[in-house]
């Protein structure tokens, strides 16, 4: 895992050391809106950071890649993440602190973060998993060319209230 440069901000591959500065950031109440909370502590982020550095599944079936996006001003701005799994699919997530929506970062950390798994994690398609009523992620998602996943492609288990996007590598091949 390496530590990919973008215009204004880089992915840095997530450790331990990490978690103060992203437990003030995960602080921020404004991003649990849909689903989740803060983190408990700084002690219990960077225990989770910890056991994330080993970049694969306790079985060995996932790699773990998880990235810290760090503006060029020094401040850390969120996260992205993927769990890669031997088919070539991922996974992804992503959170930023709310004082950094609405400024392009969250599209372009999430494209960047695309484009190196493809590169360098034998990456194909691309899954992200969102609430319904999360209309930000769903903007975001459609930026990037993900399309909401029709019922021949839902071998993921599924909540109510969620969605289910795709980007495929090659469209016309499946």
């Amino acid at each position: 895992m390496r530590v990919v440069t973008e215009r204004g901000f880089t992915l840095e591959p997530q450790f331990a050391a990490h978690a103060p500065a992203m437990f003030e950031l995960l602080s921020d109440a404004a991003i649990y809106e849909f689903e989740n909370e803060p983190p408990a502590s700084v002690a219990a982020l960077r225990q989770r950071f910890k056991r994330l550095e080993s970049r694969r599944s306790p079985d060995g079936s996932q790699q773990w890649l998880n990235w810290v996006i760090r503006l060029h001003s020094g401040d850390v701005a969120g996260y992205v993440q993927a769990t890669v799994h031997g088919d070539g699919r991922a996974a992804l997530a992503y959170v930023l602190g709310s004082r950094y929506w609405g400024k392009g970062i969250a599209t372009r950390a999430v494209r960047a973060m695309i484009g190196e798994l493809r590169a360098k994690h034998g990456v194909n398609d691309c899954i992200a998993i969102i609430k319904s009523r999360n209309a930000r992620s769903s903007r975001l998602l459609q930026r990037l060319g993900f399309l909401g996943a029709g019922p021949e492609t839902r071998a993921i288990a599924l909540e109510d209230d969620e969605r289910l996007f795709v980007l495929r590598a090659n469209p016309s091949s499946r």
